[in-house]
């Protein structure tokens, strides 16, 4: 059987070249394999750039598994040698530290007070509005994303909507807020029928309903401080 010839990556049309696709696009629009690829610049006698950073991928198993990878184990791969190891490893220590910086930076929730004082603007706003924050397994707050605005006195939730973004991003647990227009934080029958909706979808997706905040002009109400979350 005759031997297919090597592609090499100039070869490819410049709309599948991972530098000029991620000008073009945007980093975020990459395959891990392309952004791997354009750390390593160039593959070796039998295979481009491309396919060399999808092998070191299959061989570590993941991101996560190079991230954990030493020197002598990169170097064990043929077709890297101490330069394109090194930029590999330096480019995870990167974004190690970046994470880590991240980490540092985000506040962390322990109780309603701290929501509150992250939330403040929704003390004053003339219509009710749903957000949610997103926790890390230490608290942390990931993410905060409004997800409904509603009328001055209501405001609809719908519960599938709230855990899609936890479930993308894997987060463990999180805090449903709202507020009321009024001022008076007290929780209507339908603030405790959402409540428990929002906590038994928790349940079943695995995901802690850490707390239901209710924030006034002043005051909040907090379902799990009043012993209301199971």
């Amino acid at each position: 059987m005759k031997k297919q010839p090597l592609l090499r990556l100039r070869e490819l049309p410049s709309q599948e070249r991972p530098r000029e696709r991620l000008l073009q696009h945007g980093a975020e629009q990459l395959s891990n394999s392309e952004l791997l690829a354009i750390l390593l610049r160039t593959g070796t006698n039998h295979e481009n750039v491309l396919q060399l950073a999808s092998r070191i991928l299959a061989r570590f198993g993941s991101l996560d598994g190079l991230a954990e990878a030493s020197a002598t184990q990169l170097k064990a791969i043929n077709g890297l040698g101490d330069a394109k190891a090194t930029q590999i490893l330096a480019a995870l220590e990167l974004a190690k530290r970046l994470n880590q910086h991240a980490s540092n930076n985000q506040p962390r929730v322990q109780n309603a007070s701290d929501v509150v004082k992250l939330l403040q603007d929704m003390r004053h706003l003339k219509q009710e509005q749903v957000r949610i924050i997103l926790l890390d397994t230490a608290q942390h707050v990931k993410a905060i994303r409004t997800m409904t605005t509603g009328t001055v006195n209501a405001s609809l939730i719908r519960v599938a909507e709230l855990f899609r973004e936890p479930i993308v991003e894997q987060c463990p647990a999180i805090i449903l807020v709202h507020n009321h227009p009024s001022g008076d934080p007290t929780p209507s029958h339908e603030d405790k029928h959402i409540t428990k909706a929002v906590v038994e979808a928790g349940d079943m997706l695995d995901i802690d309903v850490v707390d239901h905040i209710i924030i006034g002009n002043g005051t909040w109400y907090s379902f799990r401080e009043a012993g209301q979350l199971r």
